[in-house]
């Protein structure tokens, strides 16, 4: 079995939504198609399509295969252009990984820009507040925060964030303002639940050496629902120094124990290492990460 052709007919017959659609648009006879996917399913020992009455879907089994499928197809595709000596813009599909709120404020805007530079290449833009495996989870490249976890990733310096705890006027003018940790236990405080359980705030590595209960009045699951609620208000909130630039420098947000504000987190662009690195990879990296530091620098 050639394992290359397989992949192919497998990939077009995702696209076309059927075996015949497949066989038609590679100028096959659908019994060849047929017997190469089967022969496929045979190969891996597991089912990768289900054949409806109208259209096929995919197993996850056979979801995370096309997906590897494409990119492999897509690696051959660029060696051989570059064995040849032909030289051509980056294409493919590119995934990338990100927070949600930086992922909103900063990447998406940079990634529109690359897709208007490079209009052969697709996006995937995925905003999970998690670590990702990169090449488990099939990601091209990663924004994160904090000191990486290398391994076989290269870590790509673009900028820094804070964690810091915001009040708004109105809130600290009718509660007051904390003036030590210990004051924290008297105030009324945003817990957010990706960062720590609801009724807790744990300041890892020595931040104001607090771990305990905090007098939560509400528990939210993501950071722009935890700034919207500081906002208007509800509490001392827990927030990343590029969220609050702006309500910092118009006065409706004000920082809390200010003294005590740990150092900056890094902020990088996150890849596996490969050889050659896929000119899409490369493409990206150049040039998302100057303009991520113009945007992530002064945090």
């Amino acid at each position: 079995m050639d394992r290359l052709e397989a992949m192919s007919v497998l990939a077009a017959a995702v696209d076309a939504g059927s075996l015949s659609g497949a066989a038609r648009a590679l100028q096959l006879p659908l019994a060849t198609v047929s017997r190469k996917v089967a022969d496929l399913e045979k190969h891996l020992g597991t089912q990768l399509l289900v054949r409806g009455a109208r259209k096929l879907n995919l197993t996850e089994a056979g979801a995370a295969y096309v997906a590897a499928c494409r990119r492999i197809l897509e690696d051959v595709a660029e060696a051989e252009r570059t064995v040849s000596g032909e030289y051509a813009m980056p294409t493919g599909e590119l995934v990338v990984s990100t927070t949600q709120v930086f992922g909103r404020m900063h990447v998406l805007p940079i990634v529109v820009d690359f897709l208007d530079a490079y209009p052969e290449i697709r996006v995937r833009f995925q905003q999970v507040d998690r670590s990702v495996h990169l090449i488990d989870e099939q990601v091209d490249v990663a924004v994160r925060f904090g000191v990486p976890n290398i391994g076989n990733l290269v870590a790509v310096p673009v900028g820094h964030a804070r964690p810091m705890l915001c009040a708004s006027a109105d809130y600290l003018a009718r509660r007051g303002v904390p003036r030590v940790v210990e004051d924290l236990a008297d105030h009324d405080c945003i817990v957010t639940e990706s960062i720590g359980a609801a009724g807790r705030w744990d300041f890892t590595h020595g931040w104001i050496g607090y771990d305990g209960p905090v007098r939560s009045r509400i528990a939210v699951n993501t950071m722009e629902a935890s700034l919207e609620a500081t906002l208007r208000g509800l509490g001392i909130g827990q927030l990343l120094s590029f969220q609050v630039e702006e309500a910092l420098a118009s006065g409706r947000l004000h920082g809390v124990l200010d003294h005590l504000r740990p150092e900056p987190s890094p902020i990088n662009l996150l890849y596996a290492a490969r050889k050659p690195l896929p000119r899409k990879i490369r493409a990206f990296i150049d040039f998302a990460a100057p303009r991520l530091r113009a945007v992530s620098s002064g945090s």
